[in-house]
């Protein structure tokens, strides 16, 4: 009995031993095949990242191998297979690429297609190249991006569709390149955007209200565009708002007083568009503005007198408006106020004497208004030169061009003798409105005589006869003056030689000088009418700074010439070829006298109706005058374009300045001036015609040798190498000068775009001065 019980405690051991190691080696089966399984995933989770990182820098090699020998040399570190140790590459810890920041190279060609293909691409900082093309389309498909720059290239495509939604997006800057197409409602939808910036393009259409889900946006950045409508009134709402700059484009309608709820706004420039209304009271009391700009549009009514004396407000410009009324004293009594400009307006009255207390003013321009009496015991109105207050009514002060203030003691004297002389002043009055309407009468009859005579000369009936017009002198007695002044154009008044007449330096008996050109002759009894009447016709409507003034005509059977003013400085062509004078022309003047053709110009082209071509610009039409201002002049090949018109010709202008489509198909348009101001430019800082720097770098031969040349080397060395605060602009103009130069017209820049590029300041490369080379420019 016992033996029985002990065998069946041994059968049941058994079974539970065979089970248990049954199961043991099942574990041990399932425990080994796991170690190699996942030994197997790790070893092709390596080998995956390997391949994307090789594929990643074979990628970027490809890319490198697009651009030009001079470019390639800039990315000299970029070898072998793995990109994460290249200049300008930056990896994530799966060693794949996250940032590239090629920032200001000077690298020329196009973005990589697959430049977000592998969706790790975090940063991406390519701005102040010279990139071409449209913008990858795996760019606009990246939702891993945080920050974008690109901005200072050639970058060109619909603006709308080359863009996506990116839920990481911080910071973008797509600013001074050729975007076109409207602004997308998409960047509402980027939750995290702090900064949208996309000035300088050819953006069109309305600002989107949508704009305003992107409820984290602190800087926006919209100027120097085509944008039309109004300003939303929705932008009250965007509480993080810190900067809105949407300057130079075309919104009408009144400032919204919604803009006053933006309480972080610190910067507000809203300049050179069309607004109106007047200024709202909400916008000026905005407790952390510290920049103010509403200049150059159709504002209208006073200033308002909320300004406080507690805001931080630095830089206001109300300059260029219908502004009327006083300047109230509350702007007088802002600490920190640096810079004001109030010039053409309307303002009338006395400026206050709370200026006398503000000790931080620098800058301060108050031309062309209505202001009279002294001026404020203040540095910045006492320094300020002639040009910030002439064309008021009656401002004086211990300053040059200005009368002197009265005493106090001449002022009672004054008082003394003032009702003696209003009975005085009544009689003379009297006798003088008898002599004024007898005057008007017969002034009535010379003008209809005088506007008769143009009519004349504008349809072409004073050829055979004689038309005198010498504006505010009697014409006649003008003309034997000019002939008397010039002993009848003898040589030795000689100042000139044009390709349309001779200009004679005439001083008048009274004290007057001008500067008379007299026409060639188309053959030996006719003068040239045809430049006569385009001449008259192209400056009689105009009027510009940067223009020389016509000042009347004489058309005469013998000989035809015109009046104009004289300017001192003579011509640029024969500054440039004089070494002393050349050497004297020191760079700030140079590139003032470049702003001053750009200006002229843009107003020529852009705002006359219709727009008018000069045709011939070159360095003998650029005359300057005693402060070295560029002034354009000779304007006998101009034409007058017809809106919806295409406007061909024969050859017109100068050799080595004409646009090269004119030798081709003679059609007349305003990217023919923009060639010739691109020449133009680069004479003024070569101090020589740039014939031969232009033609190598158009020769497949001799471009790379031209690519290579700094720029240090290729200016004038006549004058000391430029100083550091204008050195920028001399690397501006330069660059603006090769982009003018395209032979393909329609990749030219307009002239508002220059204009509004050299008002903007200067090159990000001033930096780097010494070793910048021609490459990095075109």
């Amino acid at each position: 009995m016992e033996s029985i019980k002990i065998l069946a405690l041994w059968r049941i051991l058994s079974s539970f031993l065979l089970a248990f190691l049954t199961h043991s080696s099942l574990q041990l089966a399932w425990f080994s095949k796991t170690v190699v399984l996942a030994s197997a995933a790790s070893t092709g989770t390596v080998g995956d990242q390997a391949a994307a990182d090789k594929n990643e820098a074979n990628a970027l090699l490809k890319w490198k191998h697009s651009f030009d020998n001079n470019s390639q040399d800039l990315l000299s570190t970029w070898t072998g297979s793995t990109s994460c140790q290249w200049q300008g590459i930056q990896c994530d810890k799966s060693m794949l690429v996250s940032s590239i920041n090629l920032a200001n190279y000077g690298l020329t060609g196009h973005l990589p297609p697959q430049i977000c293909s592998a969706g790790s691409l975090i940063s991406l900082s390519a701005h102040h190249n010279h990139f071409t093309g449209p913008v990858p389309i795996s760019l606009k498909n990246c939702p891993t991006i945080t920050r974008l720059r690109l901005e200072g290239n050639q970058l060109e495509g619909d603006i709308a569709q080359d863009f996506g939604v990116y839920p990481n997006l911080v910071y973008i800057d797509l600013s001074d390149n050729k975007f076109y197409g409207q602004i997308s409602p998409n960047w509402g939808k980027c939750p995290n955007l702090g900064t949208l910036r996309i000035s300088n393009n050819n953006i069109s259409g309305g600002i989107p209200v949508e704009l305003v889900e992107a409820t984290n946006l602190g800087k926006l950045h919209l100027s120097s565009n085509h944008l039309n409508g109004k300003i939303p009134k929705e932008f009250g709402n965007m509480k993080s708002l810190i900067e809105l700059k949407i300057s130079n484009n075309h919104l009408s309608g009144d400032i919204p007083k919604e803009i006053g709820s933006l309480k972080n706004l610190e910067q507000l420039d809203l300049a050179e568009n069309q607004l109106s209304g007047t200024i709202p009271i909400e916008v000026v009391e905005l407790p952390k503005l510290r920049n103010l700009t509403l200049s150059n549009n159709k504002i209208n009514g006073n200033i308002p007198s909320e300004f406080s004396q507690f805001q931080p407000l630095e830089y206001l410009d109300l300059s260029g408006n219908l502004l009327s009324g006083t300047i109230p004293r509350q702007l007088g009594e802002m600490k920190l106020l640096q810079s004001l400009n109030l010039s053409h307006n309307n303002l009338s009255g006395n400026i206050p004497s709370s200026f006398d207390g503000i000790s931080g003013l620098i800058s301060v321009n108050i031309s062309y208004n209505q202001l009279e009496g002294p001026l404020p015991n203040n540095k910045a109105f006492l320094n300020a030169s002639i040009e910030s207050l002439k064309n008021n009514r009656g401002l004086c002060g211990n300053l040059t061009g200005l009368i002197l203030c009265p005493s106090n003691n001449s002022q009672k004297r004054h008082k003394g003798i003032q009702p003696a002389l209003f009975i005085a002043l009544g009689a003379l009055f009297l006798v003088l409105g008898g002599v004024s309407v007898s005057l008007y009468i017969l002034c009535r009859k010379t003008r209809k005589k005088d506007i008769h005579a143009k009519e004349n000369v504008h349809s072409g009936k004073a050829v055979s006869g004689e038309v005198f017009s010498i504006w505010s002198h009697d014409g006649k007695i003008m003309f034997e003056n000019i002939i008397e002044a010039t002993d009848n154009f003898n040589e030795k008044y000689l100042i000139g030689l044009g390709g349309q007449g001779s200009v004679y330096k005439a001083e008048m008996p009274a004290g007057q000088v001008f500067a008379v050109k007299k026409l060639h002759l188309e053959n030996e009894e006719k003068p040239n009418f045809k430049a006569f009447e385009n001449e008259i016709q192209a400056l009689t409507e105009i009027r510009h700074r940067n223009i020389v003034k016509l000042c009347g005509f004489c058309s005469h059977s013998q000989f035809s010439f015109l009046v104009y003013e004289f300017l001192e400085g003579g011509s640029l062509d024969q500054i440039l070829i004089h070494e002393k004078k050349a050497a004297a022309f020191e760079w700030e003047m140079r590139v003032n006298a470049v702003k001053g053709v750009a200006y002229a110009l843009s107003y020529m082209h852009h705002d006359c109706s219709p727009p008018i071509i000069h045709r011939d610009i070159s360095s003998k039409n650029i005359l300057l005058d005693s402060q070295k201002e560029a002034h354009i002049s000779d304007f006998g090949t101009a034409k007058i374009l017809k809106p919806g018109s295409r406007t061909w010709t024969t050859f017109a202008g100068t050799f080595g300045y004409a646009a090269p489509e004119l030798a081709l198909t003679m059609e007349v348009s305003e990217k023919c001036d923009v060639f010739s101001f691109g020449v133009l430019c680069l004479e003024i800082i070569m101090g020589k015609h740039p014939g031969d720097l232009i033609s190598s770098l158009l020769s497949s031969s001799s471009a790379a040798i031209t690519h290579s040349l700094l720029l240090i080397d290729v200016i004038d060395q006549r004058p000391p190498h430029p100083p550091k605060w204008v050195v920028g602009e001399v690397i501006l103009v330069a660059s603006l000068a090769f982009s003018c130069l395209s032979e393909n017209p329609c990749s030219r820049p307009t002239m508002d775009q220059v204009a509004k590029k050299l008002m903007m300041g200067k090159s990000p490369l001033a930096d780097k001065f010494p070793k910048i080379r021609l490459a990095q420019l075109l």
